[in-house]
């Protein structure tokens, strides 16, 4: 029969692992394993374990785990080389949490890679081992870089996925906005800002390999099938997030289709498709919506040549991802509420 919790005489507060050990019998080392989930322990002690932590309402101390650390927690952030202007600004809410990491014992280290070829991706991935304690990834939904994050996740580095997910893979968290909202989104603004006109309707991704360019586009297909019949979703083009390449297709793309009334980027490289706009003497009458409040989206929101932006926070990100990493450590509880990225819709009207 379970004995009744015993605490120090004049004891407050709330219970530690030393009253769990006491509690449940055994030594502090064996309480350390299990609930790290080590292996070794007698399935009999990782019950009497479980069985003192649940009449103690023992809730672990964050600030004591991460002062208990040997050295900071280290955190890799693996994001694409490039000109992405989103990306950039990543790196620069990284940049600016060096406080808050030197607080909570974090260290943070950011790395560029191809996330456009699977196997470069996947073997920079794997070059991580041994080199942080969690990986954030920015990555291509492709076999192979799933089985890179699984060989991480087997080797007791935590990963989480960051913008573009990796689902089937062994990852701990995801952190971004829901992609198939975002897209139906796309959908309905420029299904209205077309205001009933047919025609037909361009769409530009970065990559169909990343699970979140994948998603919007489905998500706007979707929309656009349903709602507005009348116009018609030209199949998707790649730009590999390329300003350049982007300014090609979109070209291209004017060129091609007279009767194109609208333009959906769903990824990155607006500014290619800005600079068509603009030579062609279109810009403001094209309908074009695309992604991510970068300086470049705001001046093209304030002189009509984009009619509306649908926005991820990087720093609410970059945060997001930071407290995650640490709560897996620390076995700090993880508010759902908060670590849900919201999706923005900005006008000309309503910049911040």
């Amino acid at each position: 029969m379970p004995s009744t919790p015993q605490r120090n005489a004049g004891q407050i507060g709330r219970a530690t692992l030393s009253d769990v050990a006491r509690e449940a019998d055994v030594s502090l080392a064996t309480v350390d394993r299990v609930l790290n989930k080590r292996p070794g322990v007698h399935a009999r002690s990782i019950a009497q374990v479980h069985g003192a932590v649940e009449r103690l309402n023992y809730r672990p101390d964050p600030a004591a785990a991460r002062l208990a650390r040997p050295h900071p927690h280290r955190v890799s952030f693996l994001l694409p080389s490039g000109t992405n202007t989103f990306v950039e600004m990543l790196r620069e809410q990284i940049a600016g949490s060096d406080g808050w990491m030197e607080d909570h014992r974090v260290s943070a280290q950011t790395h560029a890679v191809d996330v456009f070829e699977p196997q470069r991706l996947a073997r920079r991935i794997l070059s991580l081992r041994g080199q942080c304690d969690t990986a954030v990834v920015m990555a291509l939904d492709h076999p192979l870089v799933q089985a890179a994050i699984d060989e991480l996740v087997a080797q007791g580095i935590g990963v989480i996925t960051l913008v573009s997910d990796v689902p089937r893979s062994r990852r701990q968290h995801f952190v971004g906005i829901d992609n198939m909202a975002a897209g139906r989104t796309a959908g309905t603004l420029v299904g209205r800002f077309s205001g009933g006109v047919k025609g037909e309707v361009g769409v530009i991704v970065g990559s169909l390999s990343l699970r979140d360019h994948a998603e919007r586009s489905l998500g706007f297909s979707q929309v656009m099938a349903a709602e507005y019949q009348g116009l018609k979703v030209l199949p998707p083009m790649e730009g590999k997030d390329d300003p350049k390449l982007t300014q090609q297709l979109s070209a291209r793309l004017l060129a091609a289709h007279p009767k194109l009334v609208a333009l959906y980027s769903v990824g990155a490289g607006n500014r290619g498709i800005s600079a068509t706009l603009k030579a062609s003497g279109r810009a403001g009458k094209i309908v074009f919506v695309g992604h991510e409040l970068t300086p470049a989206a705001r001046a093209d929101l304030l002189d009509g040549t984009m009619a509306a932006v649908i926005n991820q926070d990087a720093g609410h990100e970059i945060r997001s991802a930071l407290r995650l990493a640490i709560a897996r450590l620390t076995r700090e509880p993880v508010h759902a509420d908060q670590e849900r990225i919201r999706i923005d819709i900005y006008l000309k009207d309503n910049l911040p």
